[in-house]
């Protein structure tokens, strides 16, 4: 008789929920050949605009998923973050426009929800080995040493089946079936005030204030903004006494909208009520199952992060997989997904609640006190400069994880900057993840790309050997590149470093080279000299022996 340990797998990954987060999971586990199934419960696309801002890392994943063109060009970018006091006074300002982290997207970007989620949605007809269920919901998890029998249950039909995942990702949102299937609790605060959301169409000649608005009035805080397609979204706290309900009848949309747009030319598609939380669960893995987006954390929404977070867990942890799946890497690699991305994660949070603070100031002499002291910091040059240039945003780095060395240290573990480079005898600029593969890269200067050697070239094999690598050597402007450097077997590409900015970067610190690991964090950096001893190490990371984890009994 077959035991349960050794019931095959019918899927590597059940994914639940195919809101942006699991969409965005499935189309990178489809980049990497990971047979994947989602269900999701709604039998129709959301539909709603709730999601609304994403940031240039955002994008960056888009990219990497291979829909950058499909969900790009639909965004409005901003220009302006203005934050303005009751009276309309600007007392601090983002210009956005000047605004350049380096990752090769713009800082902030909005969209439109459905119209994401239906690109995202389609972007998985890429693969034969991916599967969307709608009309679908997760009503049990059992799962051992080997793998997850999951549950499912047609919600048109109530009748009931059962699939066999490698591993299952819960992307199911703040109240994860996953999640409470997994036995896992949530922790932190939700925040008494009520909210009203408001979206809807405007033509340009009805918009009357043009640039996002951080509305800080003690009285009433608001945030307003143009959208994509021209779309305003705008949201108001409201008062002790007032009922979503209530605040939702055109009469009193209408007087709310009105010093932003021309109500009578405004024509809103979604008003909702809601409030906001600050909480993370207690774990983000329970065995074979692994909580990603709003079911691992929730946060203010003050400095756009909510769905970026999910993102960014989408990104870090789908890679892994992939290694794992494959063979080439232990199971204990998927221990560094939670360990890089909480710290990161919570101080996102801690940095959208301070932003907060000072956006929520409830009474007038707390008003009062915020405008003068911004307004007096920012006569400071370097003060200014930060506020202007979003100096404040907490950068993309993971403290401890798979990097050399275990920890972060100096540009080890930190987001490797995007550039435009130019292949051999092209003039157009290319942005340099295209030419990363989806792999390890080894960026570096020329000689010493070269100097790796063919020994290093991919050799697929698990257990031991050196991880699929693509290798780019950075030649610089205006110098020749052989037309025969490059590898047959595309594991090496020279790039011509148009802009000097990868050069500059190793320079800067003293190296030749850099190890990305494919979610483009910095593994290692390194001299040509010791670049050997780096991939050996890689290589050993991650086949190290790491604990099993299975299911609580």
């Amino acid at each position: 008789m077959t035991t349960p340990s050794a019931t095959p797998a019918d899927v590597d990954v059940v994914i639940v929920g195919c809101g942006p987060v699991g969409a965005l999971t499935a189309n990178l586990l489809g980049v990497r050949g990971v047979s994947t199934l989602v269900v999701e419960r709604s039998a129709l696309p959301h539909g709603q605009p709730r999601a609304f801002s994403c940031d240039d890392e955002a994008l960056r994943v888009y990219q990497q998923a291979g829909l950058l063109g499909e969900v790009g060009p639909d965004m409005h970018r901003p220009v302006l973050a203005n934050y303005v006091n009751r009276a309309g006074r600007v007392f601090a300002r983002v210009r956005l426009s000047e605004v350049d982290f380096g990752f090769g997207h713009p800082p902030l970007n909005f969209f439109d929800q459905p119209r994401l989620e239906a690109a995202l949605r389609t972007g998985l007809d890429r693969f034969g080995h991916v599967t969307l269920r709608l009309g679908t919901e997760l009503v049990g998890l059992a799962q051992d040493a080997h793998g997850v029998d999951v549950t499912l249950r047609d919600a048109a039909t109530g009748q009931t089946s059962l699939v066999r995942a490698r591993y299952v990702l819960g992307c199911d949102g703040a109240r994860s079936t996953t999640r409470a299937e997994a036995g896992i609790a949530l922790s932190g605060r939700s925040y008494g005030e009520p909210w009203l959301a408001i979206s809807g169409d405007v033509p340009p000649d009805a918009v009357r204030v043009p640039h996002t608005t951080f509305v800080c009035d003690w009285r009433r805080p608001a945030f307003v903004s143009p959208g994509t397609a021209g779309g305003y979204r705008l949201e108001f706290m409201l008062r002790p006494g007032e009922t979503a309900a209530g605040m939702t009848r055109p009469e009193v949309v209408a007087e709310l909208v009105a010093p932003y747009v021309d109500p009578a030319r405004f024509t809103v598609t979604r008003a909702v009520g809601y409030t906001f939380h600050d909480l993370v669960a207690a774990r983000w893995r329970e065995g074979r199952v692994f909580l990603l987006g709003d079911a691992a954390h929730q946060m203010p929404p003050f400095l756009g992060q909510g769905l970026v977070s999910g993102l960014r867990d989408a990104a870090n942890l789908t890679w892994k997989l992939a290694l794992v799946l494959a063979g080439r890497a232990g199971d204990g690699l998927l221990e560094t997904y939670e360990a890089e991305r909480r710290p990161h994660t919570v101080a996102m949070a801690r940095m959208s609640v301070n932003l907060g603070r000072v956006f929520l100031a409830r009474s007038r002499a707390g008003a009062w006190a915020r405008d003068t002291l911004l307004t007096a910091a920012q006569l400071v040059p370097r003060v200014r400069r930060a506020v202007e240039h979003f100096e404040f945003k907490p950068v993309p780095a993971y403290e401890h994880g798979l990097m050399r060395g275990g920890r972060r240290n100096g540009p080890v573990g930190c987001l490797f900057p995007q550039p435009t480079v130019t292949l051999p005898g092209s003039a157009a600029p290319v942005p340099l993840d295209e030419v990363l593969g989806d792999g390890f890269a080894v960026v570096g200067l020329a000689a010493a790309v070269a100097a790796l050697g063919e020994a290093d070239s991919p050799s697929g094999e698990p257990g031991g050997a050196t991880p699929p690598l693509r290798r780019v050597a950075v030649h610089p402007a205006g110098g020749i590149v052989a037309p025969s450097s490059g590898s047959d077997d595309g594991s090496r590409v020279d790039v011509v470093d148009t802009g000097g900015v990868l050069a500059g970067w190793l320079r800067e610190r003293g190296v030749d080279l850099v190890v990305l690991r494919p979610d483009r964090f910095v593994y290692a950096v390194a001299l040509a000299a010791d670049a050997h001893g780096v991939l050996r190490e890689l290589t050993a990371s991650l086949a190290a022996p790491r604990p099993s984890h299975t299911a609580r009994p």
